[in-house]
């Protein structure tokens, strides 16, 4: 298997049940909220393995990934070019990226944008470190509807970046609320899971023909079930 290897009939798919092999080895239940990492650099990766080496696995697993309403998974990235590496950007029903009123914040979400075009990639905008109406302003010329809402500055998340963190509850009345409409934008959409399944098997295939195939000895464009239909995992085959 690499990276964008697709899931077929007969694949074991997974689910975000806890007592599962994958979620109860290798993930940590801190406050309700079960993380995992991709793992850092050791010292036989320093100098020979770039961080998509790591992000692989994250790949994989979303390809292979069966979740249902109500259900949450939210991955941490890295903006900007850098993420269209791989075909992990189209592995999201929702995306948020972080931006600072300037320049810079609202590039980044352009460069994005420019990047994301003809992939059917929903992408939104969360204004941070807001400290007036300007700020507000400027970003709502910028980006326009892709504005979700905006967090202000915050003694509950200065605390907690210093090792003193308080219950969710304890966060702003005002930052709370931009992470309600997070949460709103993302429960609005539906899945389309074939045009989800599309985006799996283009960019394995991309993968295959410029290097996999190379790599492996072998044609894994032969990975690609095209009978495979997938679904929530209530009516996966």
């Amino acid at each position: 298997m690499i990276k964008t290897t697709p899931p077929g009939r007969g694949s074991r798919t997974l689910d975000l049940d806890p007592s599962g092999a994958l979620l109860s080895r290798f993930s940590i239940d801190v406050g309700g909220v079960r993380h995992l990492v991709t793992g850092e650099f050791d010292e036989a990766d320093i100098g020979v393995s770039c961080y998509h080496s790591k992000t692989g696995a994250v790949e994989l697993w979303l390809n292979h990934l069966h979740d249902g309403p109500g259900e949450y998974v939210v991955v941490d990235m890295t903006a900007g070019a850098d993420a269209f590496a791989s075909g992990l950007f189209t592995r999201f029903d929702l995306t948020v990226l972080v931006s600072e009123p300037t320049r810079r914040g609202v590039g980044v979400y352009r460069q994005y944008a420019e990047h994301a075009g003809g992939h059917g990639v929903a992408l939104r905008v969360l204004g941070n470190k807001i400290g007036e109406p300007d700020d507000v302003a400027y970003l709502r010329e910028q980006v326009g509807d892709a504005l979700l809402g905006w967090l202000g500055q915050s003694s509950f998340v200065r605390a907690a970046e210093r090792g003193a963190v308080a219950p969710i509850g304890e966060l702003e009345p005002a930052n709370r609320a931009a992470l309600d409409a997070v949460r709103a934008a993302l429960d609005a959409r539906t899945r389309d899971w074939a045009a989800y399944h599309r985006a799996t098997v283009e960019f394995h295939r991309r993968n295959a023909e410029s290097w996999a195939n190379a790599a492996a000895g072998a044609d894994l464009t032969e990975q690609i079930d095209p009978q495979y239909v997938p679904g929530p995992l209530t009516t996966a085959p």
